[in-house]
């Protein structure tokens, strides 16, 4: 794990970028690039000019859900936290404490057979812990009365964290790159390394020759509290990305993950050869330094809290020294955390590009 410390509370993105001031949009924050140990500072709207033609940014298309339900165990008020859905219908779940600020903490003693009753009638009743490694996260089985979907669509919310100011709508955590899922399922929380793109951007990359290949990966619930690894999500590779990869892999060009999703989803579709195949499923692959990357070769991240295993996958990617001294400049610069805050560009360490985008 890298060196990274402590996070001070004044650096959490407490709003979205575009609510920070007028005339404002999504691209309005910091992008911090590093390649190898080399740091620059820019502006996210300079991402053209950092990228090249026949760069290939691989982007995740699962929507944002409204995954926070209100509800009761007994007497005692809860937060239900809708995460993944299996394929035996049931979902992972965390049930949380409303702590009072529209915010949630989270909860002790939770127990299988537990019920909790939801709004309009709902019933959800918690089976068996997701994993072994604790009792945060649960399988539970809704009534057969109880459409999930639905009861998010119409009770549920964003899931909200301490460190932001107020709730938002829910289309402030839809990435442009996001597509309605016809069952309903989608993240939990926000993919958001790819909150900042706007349409304009887009347009603005596929005029210089950089290419999309869209994957879908619905990521499940991190909890504030706890940081480990990532447990199972479903994701989709589809044919045509795998091919277009592929392509990319074989000439020039790079490939650049927007988002710790997009790199787990592609990587797990990648065999040994380092050949992207179609592939849907479940995924358990935790990226790892010891692991390595097959496929990536750059990605675009937020940043993230010094204990997060996400920073295992930027070591994966860009090597431990550059991990630390890319998060000494994004400390030393006052850059902002959290999915709203700023991004890290991480490029492999090569001869200067030729573009010219001015520094900040």
């Amino acid at each position: 794990m890298t060196t990274v410390v402590r996070v001070p509370e004044e650096l959490s993105a407490r709003v979205p970028a575009e609510q920070r001031g007028p005339g404002l949009e999504r691209d309005a924050v910091r992008l911090l690039v590093s390649r190898g140990t080399a740091v620059s500072h820019h502006a996210f709207a300079e991402l053209p000019c950092l990228l090249r033609a026949g760069d290939l940014l691989v982007v995740n298309t699962s929507p944002t859900l409204a995954a926070a339900v209100d509800g009761r165990v007994g007497h005692a008020r809860v937060v239900v936290h809708f995460s993944t859905r299996g394929d035996d219908g049931r979902w992972a779940v965390e049930l949380r404490e409303p702590d009072g600020h529209g915010t949630t903490r989270a909860r002790a003693g939770t127990r299988a057979g537990s019920a909790v009753r939801l709004p309009g009638g709902g019933r959800l009743v918690l089976e068996e812990p997701l994993s072994a490694s604790g009792e945060r996260l649960w399988w539970a089985r809704a009534g057969a009365d109880t459409d999930v979907p639905g009861l998010l669509r119409e009770h549920g919310r964003p899931i909200r964290y301490s460190y932001t100011e107020r709730d938002q709508p829910l289309s402030v955590y839809q990435t442009v790159f996001a597509l309605p899922s016809a069952d309903g399922t989608g993240s939990a929380e926000m993919p958001s390394a790819a909150r900042p793109f706007t349409a304009r951007l887009v347009a603005e990359l596929v005029s210089r020759g950089v290419q999309f290949a869209p994957i879908t990966l619905h990521t499940g619930v991190s909890s504030a509290e706890v940081h480990e690894p990532p447990y199972a999500e479903r994701f989709v590779v589809p044919e045509a990305s795998a091919r277009l990869i592929n392509n990319v892999k074989a000439g020039d060009g790079r490939v650049v993950a927007v988002g710790t999703t997009a790199v787990r989803a592609v990587e797990s579709a990648a065999g040994a050869d380092g050949v992207v195949r179609a592939a849907s499923g479940w995924t358990e692959l935790v990226v790892t330094p010891e692991r390595g990357v097959r496929v990536v070769d750059g990605l675009v991240t937020g940043l993230h809290e010094p204990e997060a295993s996400h920073l295992l996958m930027l070591e994966a990617v860009a090597g431990r020294a550059a991990v630390d001294r890319g998060y000494e400049e994004a400390l030393r610069g006052l850059y902002l955390w959290h999915e709203f805050g700023d991004v890290h560009l991480i490029l492999p360490e090569e001869e200067p590009h030729t573009e010219h985008c001015s520094s900040n």
